[in-house]
């Protein structure tokens, strides 16, 4: 079986050289980017399997990284960086990160939280065989990405709409906000969960009044639910 592939993206030639070593001593292979502008140009030339990304980089920073790559793509990304902030957390949280390791990090810390990443990225893809969910007037699409409301397509971002097909899919399940960041965005993430509310915010706007037969439902005290009558 072909190794796993690590596109490796920080401007700090130690940390990539550390990160390298332990990866390839490991069984993966890797490839360096030093810049936000080379990392784009790798993932579509070595069509990495993870993206360790810095976010403090000349050129485009992670974020920007971040952003252009969950344009087209569902590549598992795990955000390097030496600030701790919950506005970060929250930010790559909104941009598609998987994963997110404050610096100094422990190389087998690293190796541990790649493993489950690709781990759960492949138990995403084989859960969501089945990517199409329908209720009366709502049809939620993983597959293509597209939510048609009422018969109209509706111009949905990825997480949005991988949030309602998650509580689409497990109906008049409640579902807390720790529990949809771990299931939806893909890691623990216990704080500040305000990602959450915001995303559920715009899906009801899309959402609102068009149909007697289900909604989403706001549980006080807990969470979410996808409610049907």
């Amino acid at each position: 079986m072909e190794n796993r592939k690590i596109l490796i993206v920080d401007d700090d030639s130690n940390i990539c050289e550390l990160l390298r070593m332990y990866l390839e001593k490991d069984g993966f292979d890797t490839s360096i980017a030093y810049d936000g502008e080379q990392a784009i140009e790798l993932v579509g030339r070595y069509n990495p399997d993870l993206i360790l990304l810095d976010i403090m980089m000349p050129r485009l920073d992670g974020w920007q990284v971040c952003r252009e790559v969950r344009k087209n793509s569902e590549i598992p990304i795990i955000m390097l960086t030496a600030k701790g902030e919950v506005f970060d957390k929250i930010l790559g949280l909104e941009l598609g990160a998987d994963d997110y390791i404050s610096k100094p990090f422990d190389a087998k810390e690293v190796l541990a939280r790649i493993k489950a990443v690709l781990r759960r990225s492949s138990e995403k893809s084989k859960k969501n065989a089945v990517k199409e969910v329908r209720f009366d007037k709502l049809i939620i699409n993983l597959t293509n990405y597209e939510l048609t409301v009422d018969g109209k397509q509706i111009d949905t971002p990825p997480k949005e709409l991988e949030l309602i097909f998650h509580l689409a899919s497990n109906p008049n399940r409640v579902y807390t906000r720790d529990q949809l960041l771990d299931e939806v965005w893909g890691f623990d993430y216990y704080g500040d969960s305000r990602t959450v509310d915001v995303h559920v915010k715009r899906l009801r706007e899309k959402l609102e009044n068009v149909s007697d037969k289900w909604s989403l439902k706001t549980v006080w005290g807990v969470g979410y639910k996808f409610e049907v009558k």
